[in-house]
């Protein structure tokens, strides 16, 4: 449906002779990206045609030179951004939450407890190791079916990065990435098709993007931390996870913020990552990066009602400084 709305538009602006950008990838920032698009267009006239295609797709399509900027929840590593001619930088951090359809509120999942989810070894609701971290509540003999994605995705990526490094059983079999060889589960597209799944089947559980699991109105995990604490998903946790991050501009802003050390710090946080081309001509890029400073500069309310976190006034700085490089602000 959001696909078909956006086509929509796009041949409604192409008709009104509207200047448009194209940009394509990553799903976890989605209901950011279109409002953000929405009251851009509001105020400038120019209309942002952000297509949900997955961060696997976004990389692609931008190496392809097929869009004007793509966008990953995966980032690339400098080496890579260079061979393929690409500036990076983050714009929002959220965090990948686990959601489940039981009538069960506040679940504690243990590190240990979703390692063995997703390995296909713990099969059962009422399994002991649930169990224990869930006193009090009477979990039912219910037979757990694994959503997860089946295209590639950053939210995988960012999902499987965290499990390999907190679950080293997890590292041997299966390993991260945009797409994985999945021990278990059911495959669906996209955040909405995950969140979609969850939702209509019993006894499931998945990990999709914070927002998708809110709008949803699905219920969410609390995860066992780097520290050992069982941290709720918020824009605070998922703060505390970031709050060691460097940023640096000379890497491309590569950062990973899964398993983090602190007491509040929420492990399946991460950035979202725009990619532009460095061979584009400077005046095309000037107009998106002129979109993502607007986001920037008047957005940041939007993201925290969203349920993502604002990047700090520094490295949005940072980030400027890296556009001014590059000749395109």
């Amino acid at each position: 449906m959001r696909k078909l709305v956006a086509l929509i538009w796009l041949s409604l602006a192409l008709a009104l002779g509207e200047e448009i950008i194209n940009g394509a990838g990553a799903t976890f920032p989605y209901p950011l990206y279109s409002k953000w698009a929405y009251l851009y267009h509001k105020e400038t006239g120019v209309r942002i045609n952000y297509q949900s295609i997955g961060s696997g797709g976004g990389v692609r399509q931008i190496r392809n030179r097929t869009v004007d900027f793509g966008a990953s929840d995966a980032p690339l590593r400098p080496e890579e951004a260079k061979k393929y001619n690409l500036a990076q930088f983050p714009t929002v951090i959220g965090g990948v939450v686990i959601s489940y359809n039981l009538p069960v509120e506040d679940l504690k999942l243990s590190t240990k407890a979703v390692c063995g989810i997703f390995l296909g070894k713990i099969k059962y609701w009422d399994d002991p190791e649930i169990a224990k971290h869930n006193p009090g509540i009477k979990l039912p003999h219910t037979r757990i079916t694994v959503i997860r994605r089946s295209d590639g995705s950053g939210t995988t990526w960012i999902f499987t990065n965290y499990l390999s490094k907190a679950c080293p059983e997890w590292k041997e079999k299966v390993g991260y990435g945009k797409a994985v060889r999945w021990p278990t589960g059911i495959g669906a597209k996209g955040n909405e098709g995950v969140a979609s799944y969850i939702k209509r089947v019993r006894g499931s559980i998945g990990y999709v993007e914070f927002a998708y699991a809110l709008e949803n109105r699905l219920r969410t995990a609390l995860v066992e931390n780097r520290e050992g604490n069982f941290v709720k998903p918020s824009v605070e946790t998922f703060q505390a996870a970031a709050s060691g991050a460097k940023w640096d501009p000379e890497k491309d802003f590569y950062e990973v913020l899964t398993w983090q050390k602190g007491e509040k710090a929420y492990p399946i946080a991460g950035a979202t990552f725009i990619l532009l081309a460095k061979d584009y001509p400077k005046e095309r890029n000037k107009k998106i990066v002129k979109f993502f400073d607007w986001a920037f500069r008047k957005g940041d309310e939007v993201a925290l009602r969203l349920h993502y976190v604002p990047l700090p006034e520094e490295v949005k700085e940072k980030i400027r400084e890296y556009w001014r490089e590059n000749g395109w602000f």
